[in-house]
């Protein structure tokens, strides 16, 4: 499961600000940012082309598409550059501190090793494409855009190695072992020494893309298939049309995250509900889970949220376990809430209209959001005083707010309305999120503050979109070996009743979320359980709502739930503090979670409505 990574803004280090390689990074920082912003743009100037002059830019969604890639491949490289890559959580934390430089070495050295063939077929892939002589818009040829893989892969590849270790005999030994890794891969009859080392890099800790990627040019190396055909999934999946949703929505979910909308919006909250008891439980999930559905990231929601949520709830007495537990279990919430990333994500992956998606969250979503609110109300101090109403607060607060609590208008709206994709509502919204924060509130400052926003973002989508990419490929090899029609032959012949098989199937994807971080997860497990889920006559879209469901739940399962690492480091709270006091909210949920497996009409009755 993935650990928080860490949470020092990029610009925040002073030893960092001075010398040639901190103004290299800030144009790498601000190349990644103009991609961004380039992105927004391109789709809201689409829009407004086509409903004032009935025309359009030249290929316009392809830009933007191939944006993703740039993103991706920049972030990920910048996330390397700060040591922030999603990574296993191995037994690097638990070794003694005079041998941390002994896994930090081998670490990196098996990271390095993978990353440098995927460097290589990507060269090999961007070869081939050179040949074909596609242009993308303008006379630019497409490989030019690809390029970006195989010179991102080598600049991820070193610095792996450059943050292996502070001495030069740490990397030496870090070189050792990446060839050692290649020469044993090389010459090795089986393929057991490789998987040995590949779990190796498991357990010390090595980031989540190069496991799925050594997997996937392992089974494929085995089969004797060009290696060029992995970065040719990644290029495949950060091209689909639907995929731009996603940092796009991130992008508007940092833009609030990072100004003052959070505190305008608890303002709001404590002002309407503060007479209630359980207020402050109210604001805290609803809250928690709105931020989260935008920026993707349940742990990012943690950081961003936590010191502001925590003094809230400490006012009405709300113990600090409860208080915590309420916070991080708050957070995972967001992952069925529209429009949050995953619910996109199953969508293209399961072939799913993203708007049926959308909708057939909102009512499950509405659930599990109740049921953990009860559980808060249930669970604050019966004695606590409550906050009189006063109607003057109360408007002063809205209106205040009042630009951020018309965000899902905006949101929505677009959807709703059947003239803009979802691609362009997500820049609509992203771009909307930018004006209330820069332009309107000036919370944040479009020289100072800007920059580091969007290179955070961009660091956070790079690093996922480097996992979908690597997950893609294995998971299409599994298809190519027939192997998802083999389970669903064995699942038929061994299980019966609908009933049980719902009931293994959120055993297994308990499991799948406590150990696999979401986005990997809903690559690799989606294609294998939706013709399952059709044999058993489970729509695919029901089938994606107990999926995320079950994700939430992994997001706070003992012991590598990443939400517990998150609020631990948060909340300065050992692990195992932190598990005991989710403990309650992941009863309630799972029981949220089994209402929503066997009563399908929670997950299809409104895009049945809605979109007959």
């Amino acid at each position: 499961m993935p650990l928080p990574a860490e949470t020092t803004p990029i610009y925040d280090a002073p030893s960092e600000r001075a010398g040639p390689w901190w103004k290299l990074h800030r144009v790498e920082d601000t190349v990644l940012s103009l991609v961004l912003a380039t992105m927004v743009l391109l789709p809201v100037l689409e829009i407004a082309l086509r409903s004032t002059l009935s025309v359009g830019v030249a290929n316009a969604a392809a830009l933007v598409q191939h944006g993703v890639l740039l993103v991706g491949m920049l972030g990920a490289a910048v996330a390397a550059r700060e040591g922030r890559l999603l990574s296993i959580a191995g037994l690097g934390r638990w070794l003694p501190e005079r041998f941390h430089w002994v896994h930090r070495a081998a670490a990196g050295g098996l990271a390095m090793a993978v990353t440098g063939v995927l460097a290589h077929a990507a060269w090999n892939f961007v070869a081939v494409e050179r040949e074909g002589g596609n242009l993308l818009a303008y006379g630019v040829p497409v490989w030019w855009v690809e390029a970006v893989m195989p010179a991102g892969f080598a600049l991820i590849a070193l610095r792996l190695w450059i943050r292996s270790g502070e001495r030069v005999a740490d990397r030496a030994l870090s070189l050792a072992v990446a060839a050692g890794l290649l020469g044993v891969a090389t010459l090795s009859a089986t393929a057991t020494p490789v998987v040995a080392l590949l779990a190796l890099a498991v357990l010390l800790g090595a980031p989540v893309f190069v496991v799925l990627g050594g997997i996937a040019l392992l089974l494929f190396a085995g089969d004797d298939l060009p290696l060029a055909a992995i970065p040719l999934n990644h290029y495949q999946l950060t091209v689909n049309p639907s995929l731009p949703a996603i940092p796009l929505f991130t992008l508007a979910g940092y833009f609030l995250a990072e100004g003052g909308a959070p505190a305008r919006l608890i303002r709001v909250f404590r002002a309407l509900f503060g007479r209630f008891r359980g207020g402050a439980a109210l604001v805290t999930v609803l809250l928690t889970a709105f931020f989260t559905s935008f920026t993707g990231a349940s742990g990012v929601t943690i950081l961003a949220l936590g010191g502001l949520l925590m003094p809230l709830l400490q006012g009405v007495r709300y113990p600090e376990r409860s208080g915590i537990g309420l916070i991080t279990s708050g957070c995972s919430l967001g992952v069925l809430i529209p429009p949050a990333l995953p619910l996109i994500l199953y969508a293209i992956i399961a072939r799913q209209p993203i708007e049926t998606m959308l909708l057939a969250a909102v009512v499950p979503a509405a659930v599990m959001t109740t049921m953990l609110v009860l559980l808060g109300i249930w669970r604050q101090p019966r004695d606590t005083a409550p906050t009189p109403f006063d109607p003057a607060e109360a408007l002063a607060a809205i209106k205040a707010a009042k630009w951020e609590l018309a965000i899902p208008l905006v949101t929505f709206g677009g959807l709703a309305s059947g003239l803009v994709t979802p691609t362009e509502t997500a820049a609509l919204t992203a771009l909307y999120a930018f004006i209330v924060e820069v332009l309107i509130y000036r919370d944040l400052s479009i020289t100072r503050d800007l920059p580091r926003v969007m290179a955070e973002c961009g660091l956070l989508v790079g690093g996922i979109i480097l996992i979908l990419g690597m997950a893609l490929g294995f998971t299409n090899y599994l298809i190519d070996a027939q192997i998802a029609d083999q389970v669903s032959e064995w699942v038929q012949t061994s299980i019966a009743s609908l009933w049980v098989f719902l009931l293994a199937l959120n055993g297994l994807l308990l499991l799948v979320g406590a150990f696999m971080d979401i986005y990997s997860a809903i690559i690799v497990v989606t294609p294998l359980i939706v013709p399952i889920g059709l044999a058993f006559g489970v729509h695919p879209v029901h089938l994606g709502v107990i999926f995320l469901a079950n994700m939430e739940l992994g997001f706070l399962t003992p012991p590598v739930g990443m939400n517990l690492f998150f609020a631990s480091y948060r909340f300065g709270t050992p692990i195992g503090e932190v598990a005991r006091a989710v403990l309650p909210a992941l009863a309630v949920l799972a029981v949220g979670v089994l209402l929503i497996t066997y009563i399908p009409a929670f997950s299809m009755w409104l895009p049945n409505v809605l979109l007959r």
